[in-house]
């Protein structure tokens, strides 16, 4: 599938049934659009079953909570949604997406409790996300733009609103000839890439940095049990930007990423090695399984 998103062949799921791509429309003055009242997931079908699927339909709803926004379905009928467009579309390896948002209603300021929250899923097919990279490894600006402090937003949610300084961050590291953007905290600790987590690698242990400001990714979690499962040491902390240069190995991880090597980070570099190379093919064996 290739072309505009909003023009493609296909089936997407809205509020309760499917529709044709081109008619899955909101109108301009949907809340979600002026004030980011949204919440979303990302997910990878492989061989006909989303990995980790019931977890990410329950985060759905707990970002929603999270936002003061009540998502008006439950696990199963979300599950049920994801499901059926993607048999619908007649895929069994895609990219699914499930967005509850508000919609247009009767409020049009801050306040929204009056508006409907609806929900949509799509998928599509979609390769790796940082195209060769997965291969030769990643090189990473380093953001201007930091993670907030949790006291200003609810950093637990998977919010659209929180990526719009990841969204600059990524055009900045683009039009340096870079994939990505690594970014600090509120702190200045090394934080996560724009829409991954990160991890490092350092005399045979791994280093990752404490998700208290971020996003603790699905992914990450997954990678983490790995690691322990296969009997390698993993210390989540808070990691300096001085450190970087100690580091022998690092990757990103994330529904999108899956898993990514890094090359480099701003003037610091690293090598693709044995570590991350082992920790990409248990991933696959394990998402495949």
């Amino acid at each position: 599938m290739a072309g505009s998103y909003d023009d493609r062949d296909g089936k997407i799921w809205m509020d309760g049934g499917l529709v044709e791509w081109r008619d899955a429309k909101v109108h301009i003055l949907t809340h979600a659009l002026h004030y980011a009242s949204s919440v979303f997931e990302g997910e990878r079908c492989y061989n006909g079953k989303i990995f980790k699927s019931r977890e990410h339909s329950a985060r759905l709803i707990r970002s929603g909570e999270l936002l003061d926004m009540v998502v008006p379905y439950t696990v199963d009928q979300i599950e049920e949604a994801k499901y059926a467009v993607l048999k619908a579309n007649g895929w069994t390896d895609a990219y699914v997406r499930a967005i509850a948002f508000r919609g247009a209603g009767p409020d049009m300021g801050v306040a929204s409790k009056n508006n409907p929250v609806r929900l949509a899923v799509a998928a599509w097919e979609w390769g790796s996300y940082y195209g060769d990279a997965k291969m030769k490894g990643a090189k990473l600006d380093i953001a201007k733009w930091r993670r907030p402090d949790p006291a200003t937003i609810p950093s637990e949610a998977k919010a659209a609103g929180l990526y719009m300084i990841c969204t600059m961050s990524k055009h900045a590291a683009e039009a340096k000839g870079c994939s990505d953007a690594m970014m600090y905290d509120y702190r200045g600790y090394v934080a996560e890439a724009t829409g991954a987590n990160i991890f490092f690698v350092k005399n045979g242990e791994v280093h990752t940095p404490k998700p208290d400001c971020f996003l603790n990714g699905i992914t990450r979690q997954t990678v983490v049990q790995m690691l322990k499962d296969m009997q390698i040491v993993v210390h989540e902390r808070h990691i300096l930007p001085e450190e970087l240069a100690s580091f022998e190995q690092c990757w990103l991880t994330g529904t999108a990423a899956e898993i990514t090597p890094v090359g480099q980070i701003g003037d610091h570099t690293f090598e693709v090695g044995e570590m991350v190379r082992r920790v990409a093919s248990e991933y696959e064996k394990l998402v495949r399984s």
